[in-house]
């Protein structure tokens, strides 16, 4: 800076007043040998130094003690000097003590070459400078932080969709280095389809419109596994609006996903099972009334067949009314048997000796297109099972594989032995089971299938092929044996069904005592004897059921009456004393007939009690029951139980 002489001497006064008058700036005037030759207002509002303080002090009045020591005052004039200005941003110390940053620029005044002095401009800048380190230290604050979250993955890409910064999170979670992954594209951490199908571009067009999204979904890490993630993209502006790219959140949410997904099923299955437990109180209460209509049915036919007036054609109408009859009986017992309500004779059964003993019955049922292979092991423990109903669970299955496959195939049937333990998808016990299987080659079900293929009624057959009750009534036996019912099945290829069967123990304990089997034969008419005949009480709620009952016996030679209660039967006692014999329903209101028998018990000892009943509620051992029936029982069976020669 070139001044001429007559300026320096500052005898314009609106200059020296202007310069004077500034309060925001300290602006002074420095003689050669560094020396303050003036001081404005501002230079005493930075400093709280005087004029008369400061003039003719030195510059270095102002440093702090180590730069005064150090000679930063001169060293700031030197080099004004050698390079034409000089800058220093720095801490000053005020006249108090104080210190203050100040932001010194420093111009030397020349006259030719000869040096006339120094024109200084300073201003606090003690706010700014904090304002700066305190955005410094947030600055920091926030990398530490941010580079410091290892759960989550937190990284900035620019506005084309590339990585700009990676924290420990990232590295983490998805393998990469910063080195590795800075400046590569953030679609390498998504699957190849959703590369394909343009998901990564997608996503951060909907972010440039939106501003942010927030999502779901496969990723890739480095080493090619999948993680499931939960992502929230944000767009980052400048000040002017402008895109400068997008910050990025990922979180590895997988465990917390499988979680979910387990709950949920969990949620399923219980609904599932509360509501097959609905449907199977109801299906077990359907049954139980219509097994008392089918009763009254089978028992007049019966007595019609045996009129020997009965024209011929008539008594083939019967028959096949019987036989309409019987299979209205099967069919309530697979609605009992799904309701797990029927009675089982349940006993070790030895599954190779079952399944040999069935193989006749098998190739005739299912028909020179079905081949059958069998496969056991040398050693297989028996089982706890009623053989009847295993048998007929083995014949449904067989029946519907042979379906499912409408060209032929090849049915195995296999049995292996099995250690569950804290099974919560079988809802079985822990323990030793056998593992019988059947198994097709057919077309097999899909998902929904599948899922709906144990509900009572749900059949894929056609319109009269199917009661939908066959995989109902096994699930349900497997259920009271104690056991459980898998399936498995895909879209051709092909279904199998297994049965969870208990082990038998190696000493079978107390068997639940059941109604006897009685094999279909005529019954003669009882002689009439000398004196009156014997007198039997049959108890029943069921008006229907009561007559028919009473009808079958005096048909058969007895001197049969009615009760509608267990407390009507208590009192009719006292007038019947040729009583021989009480056949008594179960599910009676008031009384029981498991009560009534006890009670009985108790007033005529030695009376036979028959108890009837269409569910399996009865207890294994119940006082004064002489034998149990099942309902809908024909004359030949109610006949058998009450002279005990079933």
């Amino acid at each position: 800076m070139h001044t001429p002489t007559s300026s320096v001497t500052m005898d314009d006064s609106a200059y020296r007043r202007l310069v004077e008058g500034i309060s925001d700036y300290a602006i002074f005037w420095l003689q050669p040998g560094g020396t303050v030759a003036t001081w404005n207002a501002g230079a005493f509002h930075a400093t709280g130094y005087t004029a008369d303080d400061m003039v003719g002090a030195p510059f270095s009045l102002l440093f702090s003690g180590d730069d005064s020591a150090a000679g930063v005052a001169d060293t700031l004039l030197k080099v004004a000097l050698s390079e034409g200005r000089s800058e220093l941003d720095g801490w000053l110390v005020r006249k108090d003590g104080s210190r203050f940053w100040a932001q010194i620029l420093v111009d030397p005044v020349r006259d030719d070459d000869r040096p006339l002095g120094f024109g200084v401009v300073m201003r606090d800048r003690t706010e700014r400078k904090r304002v700066e380190e305190e955005l410094r230290r947030s600055q920091e604050q926030f990398r530490v932080l941010v580079q410091g979250v290892a759960d989550y993955a937190i990284y900035m890409l620019d506005p084309g969709g590339h990585v700009t910064s990676w924290n420990s999170g990232a590295e983490r979670i998805k393998g990469y280095t910063p080195d590795e992954v800075i400046g590569r594209h953030y679609s390498a951490f998504f699957t190849r389809e959703d590369v394909a199908r343009g998901e990564p571009m997608t996503n951060l067009a909907a972010v440039v419109r939106e501003g942010r999204i927030e999502t779901e979904g496969w990723r890739q890490r480095k080493d090619g596994s999948r993680f499931w993630a939960h992502v929230v993209i944000d767009r980052i502006t400048d000040d002017a609006g402008e895109l400068i790219g997008f910050a990025k959140v990922t979180r590895d949410v997988t465990e917390r996903r499988a979680a979910a997904l387990a709950l949920e099923e969990a949620r399923e299955a219980l609904f599932q099972s509360q509501k097959l437990e609905a449907v199977g109180q109801l299906t077990g209460g359907v049954a139980h009334d219509f097994n008392n209509l089918l009763m009254a049915v089978q028992g007049n036919l019966e007595l019609m067949r045996d009129h020997a007036e009965l024209p011929e054609r008539l008594n083939r109408l019967v028959g096949n009314a019987l036989t309409g009859v019987r299979r209205g009986v099967t069919l309530t017992q697979r609605m009992l048997a799904f309701a797990r309500r029927q009675q089982l004779h349940v006993e070790p059964v030895n599954v190779v000796t079952l399944i040999s003993g069935m193989s006749d019955l098998l190739r005739t049922s299912l028909g020179p297109s079905i081949a059958i292979e069998v496969r056991f092991p040398l050693s297989l423990p028996e089982v706890m099972g009623d053989i009847n109903q295993l048998e007929l669970c083995v014949l449904n299955l067989c029946v519907n594989a042979r379906d499912a496959m409408a060209e032929g195939g090849v049915i195995t049937i296999r049995a292996v032995t099995d250690e569950v333990i804290h099974s919560q998808t079988l809802a079985i016990p822990s323990g030793r089971y056998v593992k019988l299987s059947i198994a097709d080659t057919g077309s097999g079900m899909d998902a929904a299938t599948l899922a709906r293929a144990t509900e009572p009624f749900f059949t894929t057959k056609g319109v009269g092929k199917g009661t939908g009750l066959g995989l109902s009534m096994v699930h349900g036996i497997a259920q009271q044996l104690g056991g459980a019912l898998q399936l498995e099945s895909g879209e051709s290829t092909g279904t199998t069904v297994t049965i969870y069967l208990p082990v038998a123990p190696s000493v079978p304990g107390a068997l639940q005592e059941v109604a006897p089997v009685v094999p279909q034969r005529a019954i003669r008419h009882i002689a009439e004897e000398q004196g009156p005949l014997p007198v039997i009480l049959v108890v029943d709620d069921d008006p229907l059921v009561l007559s028919t009952a009473v009808e079958m016996l005096n048909y058969a030679g007895y001197d049969a009456r009615g009760a509608s209660s267990g407390h009507e039967a208590l009192r009719r006692l006292e007038t019947l004393d040729e009583l021989v014999a009480v056949v008594t329903d179960h599910a009676m209101p008031g009384m029981t007939g498991s009560e009534l028998a006890a009670e009985l018990a108790n007033r005529r000892p030695g009376l036979r009690v028959v108890l009837a009943s269409g569910y399996a509620e009865l207890p294994a051992v119940s006082t004064g029951i002489a034998v149990q029936l099942q309902k809908p029982f024909g004359r030949d069976a109610l006949l058998a139980a009450i002279r005990g020669t079933g």
